[in-house]
């Protein structure tokens, strides 16, 4: 009731002299209506307050404190165009009288869409003389909100674009309020949290045969604490990671917990240690597809606002790293909240009321640039962002389907959770998964080790996660780039192989069990990554890639003796080929030796059509020939 008891009450005294409209003029009749009404606006029975003030307005259809009443209630209940209309209304009757209200009259034309018309009448509101100071300030800041959303308007027309968010129906939504959705990878299981009579309680759903099924009260004891906030689900389904407020097992307000899945429900949740909470509030959490970091929002001190948003990595050994502040790309002065990792683990979604937007909380996305870079952050643009608050969101794996809380004319009650088609300027990547296990080549055992994307584009790593303790990862490989995918541990040879996704379209998921070879004597392997110029033996910019790791590998071991060889498919003259395979092996050589590997560890020679492992009868079989490789030679 906030906006409406502002509308009723700020401008009084700000009436201007040049008015027609005498309030001693109206009827006794309306008089009576229009206090029956104002009465039940206190009472919070708006519906009923919008009937006695039509009233009211029938039995004096000049009375423009009921028509300015009724706009307010119209704008309280963000029926703007209603609202719009009844203050038009009473502007024509008295154009003096009404001049005061341009301000929630530029309030509701915004709410609407309209956002030129709302900077037209801001502007006329602060022409008005002798306004207060305060008046001056509330114009000024709504003043910016319209001239942000003029120019977004312009940048991202979108005409073609359809808001349209669809409830999700009696299986999920009650007449109770529901929000903080997350979905799983898989898009087949949403959880979001239900308030109760008791509080909140954590509830699921599974995507079958395309609709949601009867939601469930999440099984365990984790709902046996009134005290939950948000939270977020594993890709594998294994862990439930919450906001509440423990008293006994806290470190302060609410803190991070984690809950495993057994066959017996949830287990008894677990704190995440003080590296993760603080005597401060910790919630909002949202775990990567990886499972190998935590974002969450914080009020801790040492931040750029009120409420920043963080980040903790998982460790080999299973434990969570001290949480490190996203910086000031992301965070601001103001509040930064539920971020949402997206599953192609570049794509963040979060709330803010420090950036630029259209007033209060508004939604923003911001993409991974490198490990340790995020991109600066876009609002998602109206009508996804409104003039009100925008809660949390969570966007399907394959980046089309968008869904959050709100509180619509279609709502069971309070809020509910809906669905709707997300723009295409500010999905998330569309994303391929690869997992599988990385092992010994020789005894066949699971390895821990390095796993790491590159964007060849750029040659910056954007993920490195490390394969657990028996060997099994999983990464995605978001769409629309070529990527490096690069698997290290020391004491073997790395493994390279090259995704170019710059131009597929399909998404899946993919197993790749890598064998990783042991540094030995005559231990052999293929480039995947290294390219030439076209008949030509200049190495193409994206070999670096590549090419740096086995700077790595001898770096870290300094006795190793490698010998690189060159090999051509048959086509051409053999002397021609011999000639051009000898220099790309040079050329190999040439750069690792200005990366500062001494010379005398370093052999090449060019085998030409000599050596083919595939027959040179079909394409695919001479591109597989033409390769670059290398061998030990020494120990």
């Amino acid at each position: 009731m906030r906006f409406l008891v502002f509308i009723l009450l700020f401008f009084v005294g700000y009436i201007t002299k040049a008015q027609t409209y005498n309030p001693e003029n109206i009827s006794g009749k309306a008089v009576k209506l229009y206090a029956k009404a104002v009465a039940l606006i206190a009472d919070g029975n708006l519906k009923e307050a919008i009937e006695a003030l039509n009233k009211t307005i029938s039995a004096d259809d000049n009375y423009l404190d009921a028509y300015l009443s009724l706009a307010g209630v119209y704008g309280e209940m963000k029926n703007y165009n209603n609202a719009i209309t009844a203050y038009e209304k009473a502007f024509t009757k008295d154009s003096g009288y009404t001049n005061i209200y341009k301000l929630p009259y530029s309030i509701n034309l915004a709410g609407a869409g309209k956002f030129a018309e709302a900077l037209q009448q801001i502007n006329a509101f602060l022409a008005i003389p002798n306004i207060t100071t305060k008046s001056i300030n509330a114009a000024n800041y709504r003043k910016r909100n319209y001239e942000f959303a003029v120019d977004y308007q312009k940048k991202h027309p979108n005409n073609d674009y359809s808001f349209e968010p669809v409830n999700l129906g009696d299986s999920v939504n009650t007449d109770r309020s529901e929000y903080y959705p997350t979905v799983s990878i898989s898009d087949s299981l949403l959880v979001f949290t239900r308030m109760s009579n008791t509080g909140e309680n954590f509830v699921k759903s599974n995507f079958t045969n395309n609709h949601f099924a009867m939601a469930e009260i999440v099984e365990g004891s984790i709902n046996n604490q009134a005290l939950k906030g948000a939270a977020t689900v594993s890709n594998d389904g294994e862990w439930l990671i919450f906001a509440g407020d423990f008293f006994e097992k806290g470190y302060g307000s609410y803190d991070l917990y984690i809950s495993y899945s057994t066959p017996d429900g949830w287990s008894e949740p677990e704190n995440l240690g003080d590296k993760i909470n603080t005597p401060y509030w910790e919630s909002a959490p949202s775990i990567s597809p990886d499972s190998r970091t935590l974002y969450f929002s914080s009020d801790r001190p040492g931040g750029y606002g009120g409420r920043d948003l963080y980040m903790s990595t998982r460790l080999p050994n299973g434990k969570w790293s001290y949480a490190v502040n996203l910086g000031p790309t992301i965070n601001t002065v103001g509040n930064e909240l539920y971020p949402y990792i997206h599953a192609d683990n570049q794509t963040l979604y979060f709330t803010s009321d420090g950036l630029p937007g259209y007033g209060k909380t508004d939604l923003f996305i911001t993409r991974k640039t490198s490990l340790d870079e995020w991109s600066n952050p876009e609002n998602l643009g109206f009508p996804i962002n409104t003039i009100e608050d925008e809660g949390s969101i969570c966007i399907s794996s394959n980046g089309l389907t968008a869904y959050y809380a709100a509180d619509k004319s279609d709502s069971r009650g309070g809020l509910d959770l809906y669905k709707f088609d997300l723009r295409e300027d500010i999905r998330p990547f569309k994303t391929l998964f690869v997992k599988g296990t990385v092992y010994d080549a020789i005894t066949n055992k699971g390895i821990p080790c390095s796993v790491e994307l590159v964007d060849n584009a750029t040659k910056k790593t954007i993920m490195k996660i490390t394969a657990d303790e028996i060997g099994k990862y999983f990464i995605p490989l978001p769409m629309g780039k070529d990527y490096t995918f690069v698997v290290n541990r020391k004491g073997y040879l790395y493994y390279s192989n090259l995704y170019e996704l710059s131009k597929e379209k399909s998404d899946s998921t993919y197993t790749k069990d890598i064998a990783l070879q042991p540094v030995q004597l005559n231990a052999t392997m293929v480039f995947k990554n290294v390219q030439f110029e076209k008949n030509a033996y200049n190495l193409l910019p994206v070999s670096t890639v590549e090419l740096d790791k086995l700077v790595q590998l001898l770096a870290e071991n300094p006795s190793i003796k490698l010998q690189i060889n060159g090999h051509t498919d048959n086509t051409g003259n053999a002397d021609d080929n011999l000639k051009l395979s000898t220099n790309r092996a040079k050329s190999v050589v040439d750069y690792l030796v200005s990366k500062n590997i001494v010379a005398i560890r370093l052999s090449y020679k060019g085998f030409g059509a000599t050596k083919p492992i595939a027959e040179n009868n079909t394409e695919e079989g001479k591109a597989k020939n033409r390769r670059t490789e290398f061998v030990v030679v020494g120990l």
